[in-house]
């Protein structure tokens, strides 16, 4: 960050504040886990922090510390848009368009108070007053720990923040297999583990607690798999019936899209999530190497993210939206 800008910053957080913090909508591990060490953070410096999250997080997640303090705005509109209306700094984790909030975007885009932006992802859109954004890093987790370092806080980082910041790091870098995850990544995660943050018991909260519902979701996508071998490109699919059939709840679906890269010689996957409540397919890219699947959920459903990890939707029905991705893909030069 700029010099100024954490000058600026330090002399806006100086005094106790209200604060609203906002992961975006459909909250991931780094999402989550930014939000709430922020949180962790704030209220260790005598601020009066919330975080406010646009939908519920996955079950999985539930244990962070402070999760139980997370206001939810499509449960309580009425009570969120007050606490909003009420802050005097608004920071917003892991995403860099009020879109990504969904129906909260109503609301935060008539805020005046001061956005602090932190965030990993192209493209950023220029609402905040401070901004933070690198693509480099392969977390947002990763970037709040050197927020609070740049504010002269690193004292402040004690278990609960570190846990938090842990898991945003473990998850968003695929349990440290991702490109962007560097020596200094392994660095902060080894001070965190000296700060008392239980490495060996956060993974098996996170993956090892599935219902058989879910293992049941992932054998049917498994099912569903259809390779294209000579277009080093694999996807899959989930129907809202098929969901419903193994009694889907949120999360569910967190990781599948990771095991069409488990395939030799595919560097290309994709899974397609119907929504019937929201009237929209779903849908999740991942790629290993050059392949840009950010730009091509850009320039074919609506999406962005990362080089090699992004998201988009199509209003279409399934079968249609196959077909779109299949012929897309014949002609993909990989």
């Amino acid at each position: 960050m700029k010099t100024q800008d954490i000058q600026a910053i330090q002399e806006l957080l100086a005094t106790p504040k209200k604060i609203a913090i906002i992961p975006h909508r459909g909250p991931d591990g780094d999402a989550m886990g930014s939000t709430l060490g922020l949180y962790h953070f704030l209220l260790k410096n005598n601020h009066q922090p919330t975080v406010i999250s646009p939908n519920e997080m996955p079950h999985f997640l539930e244990w962070l510390p402070g999760a139980n303090t997370v206001k939810i705005y499509e449960k309580d509109k009425a009570t969120c848009t007050q606490i909003l209306e009420e802050a005097e700094v608004v920071f917003t984790l892991d995403f860099n368009a009020l879109h990504r909030t969904g129906e909260m975007e109503t609301v935060l885009s008539t805020l005046t108070a001061p956005f602090i932006m932190i965030d990993h992802h192209q493209f950023p859109d220029n609402y905040a007053t401070f901004t933070y954004s690198d693509i480099n890093f392969g977390s947002t987790c990763e970037m709040l720990y050197n927020f609070i370092c740049f504010l002269g806080k690193k004292a402040d980082i004690d278990e609960n923040i570190g846990t938090c910041i842990y898991t945003g790091i473990l998850t968003d870098s695929g349990s440290f297999r991702f490109p962007k995850t560097t020596g200094t990544t392994h660095r902060i995660i080894a001070e965190l583990i000296d700060l008392g943050v239980k490495n060996t018991v956060i993974p098996t909260l996170l993956f090892d607690n599935s219902s058989f519902g879910r293992l049941q979701i992932l054998g049917r996508a498994l099912q569903n798999m259809k390779v294209y071998t000579e277009h080093k490109t694999a996807y899959t699919y989930l129907t809202q019936d098929e969901l419903d059939s193994f009694d889907h709840v949120k999360g569910d679906t967190e990781g599948i899209v990771n095991y069409g890269l488990s395939i030799k010689g595919i560097i290309f996957t994709a899974i397609f999530i119907e929504n019937k409540d929201e009237k929209i397919i779903k849908i999740s890219f991942r790629s290993q190497g050059d392949f840009d699947v950010n730009q091509f959920a850009r320039d074919h459903f609506n999406g962005g993210g990362h080089i090699n990890a992004a998201g988009g939707k199509s209003e279409n029905a399934m079968e249609d939206t196959l077909k779109k991705f299949e012929d897309l893909v014949r002609n993909l030069p990989i």
